[in-house]
């Protein structure tokens, strides 16, 4: 299993060990020993899982008070899932990362507490699951708008994306920073 750090070095990819025979593959999708020493040492205390059509954009997404971390993966399909710093405090304040995840490839992200996560679907669906380090609480949900320009993430998409109303009326971040803790 490798843990590879990306240029947000708290947000990583993880490329879990694969073991084919002719019956088909096994692969750990989670070991918390493993996961500790490779830097991921949260409990986790919920999974969510959402199945999307191509073109979908779900985010950007973060819990104000009670951050989540987030262990994501692409059960099928595909998707581009992105990672952006809203901890006010670090170097790294407002800058994304992004990593294609999918059934084939199996890789995860890991996406920090403090951090606003979304991702687009890019074929023709997709089901994703995330395990969270903390229970998701609606009134303490803040949404950052998918495009912000000030973030620029370059998502890879063909046509403008199916937002839910939430997603396309959400605030740039610049206009919630002074609400962000950390």
């Amino acid at each position: 299993m490798k843990f590879i750090p990306t240029q947000i070095p708290d947000v990583m990819i993880v490329e879990p060990d694969i073991f084919r025979d002719d019956r088909g593959h096994f692969f750990e999708a989670y070991h918390a020993e493993k996961y500790a020493v490779g830097g991921i040492d949260q409990p986790f205390v919920q999974d969510n899982q959402s199945h999307s059509i191509r073109g979908t954009l779900r985010g950007l997404h973060a819990q104000r008070l009670q951050p989540q971390g987030k262990l994501v993966r692409a059960l099928s399909g595909e998707i581009f899932d992105v990672a952006v710093d809203i901890r006010p405090s670090s170097a790294t304040f407002g800058r994304w990362v992004g990593a294609i995840l999918s059934a084939e490839n199996r890789h995860q992200l890991w996406v920090p507490a403090g951090f606003a996560h979304g991702f687009a679907v890019l074929t023709d669906t997709a089901d994703v699951l995330y395990k969270c380090t903390t229970l998701y609480r609606r009134d303490d949900e803040i949404g950052i708008l998918w495009n912000d320009p000030e973030i620029g993430i370059d998502w890879p998409l063909l046509s403008p994306p199916l937002l839910s109303p939430k997603d396309a009326a959400a605030p740039r971040l610049a206009e919630i920073r002074d609400q962000l803790v950390g």
